[in-house]
C-alpha cells in the first residue's frame, strides 16, 4: 500500500491510536453489559450492601478478556490487528491495578510498572515487532496521565 516505509509506519501507528482507542471503549461498554448481565440474577441492593460482589463481577470480566485476548492472540490474524487489539488487554490489566490498589497511589503505580515491565520483557524475548511496544505505551502513557489528572473512567 505504501512506497515509504515511513509514511507506512506513520499510518500504523495512527491505525493503533485510532481502532485502539474504539475498542477500549467498546471494552467499556462491554463490561457495562456483562456487569448489567450479572446483576439480574442477584438481589437489587447486593452493589451497595456487599464489599465482595463488585469485585467479583470484575474478575468476571476481566477472565472473559483473557479468554478472548488468548483467542485473538493465537488466530491468525495479521500483526497489525494483534498489535492494535493488545491495547484493550494491556488496558484492562492497568486498570484493574488501579481499581484494587486505589487506596495505595504508590503501590497501584510500583505494580503497573511491574505489569508494564513484564509486558516489555514479553514483547522482547518473543521478538514482537515495534507495533506492540508503541501500542502498549500509548496505553500506559494515556492511563498515566490520566492517572495523574485525577480524570476517572
Amino acid at each position: 500500500m505504501f512506497k515509504n516505509p515511513i509514511a507506512k509506519n506513520i499510518f500504523y501507528a495512527v491505525v493503533i491510536a485510532f481502532f485502539g482507542f474504539i475498542l477500549l471503549n467498546l471494552t467499556i461498554l462491554f463490561d457495562f453489559l456483562i456487569q448489567s448481565a450479572i446483576d439480574q440474577f442477584f438481589p437489587a441492593g447486593l452493589n451497595m450492601t456487599s464489599r465482595w460482589y463488585p469485585p467479583v463481577k470484575h474478575i468476571i470480566f476481566v477472565a472473559i478478556i483473557a479468554l478472548i485476548s488468548w483467542g485473538v492472540f493465537k488466530s491468525r490474524l495479521g500483526e497489525l490487528y494483534k498489535a492494535t487489539y493488545s491495547t484493550v488487554p494491556v488496558a484492562v490489566a492497568l486498570v484493574t491495578t488501579g481499581m484494587f490498589l486505589y487506596r495505595w497511589p504508590i503501590l497501584a503505580y510500583g505494580v503497573s510498572a511491574v505489569i508494564l515491565g513484564a509486558i516489555i520483557l514479553y514483547l522482547n524475548r518473543t521478538k514482537k515487532t515495534w507495533l506492540y511496544y508503541y501500542a502498549v505505551i500509548l496505553v500506559a502513557s494515556v492511563l498515566l496521565i490520566m492517572g495523574l489528572l485525577g480524570v476517572d473512567i
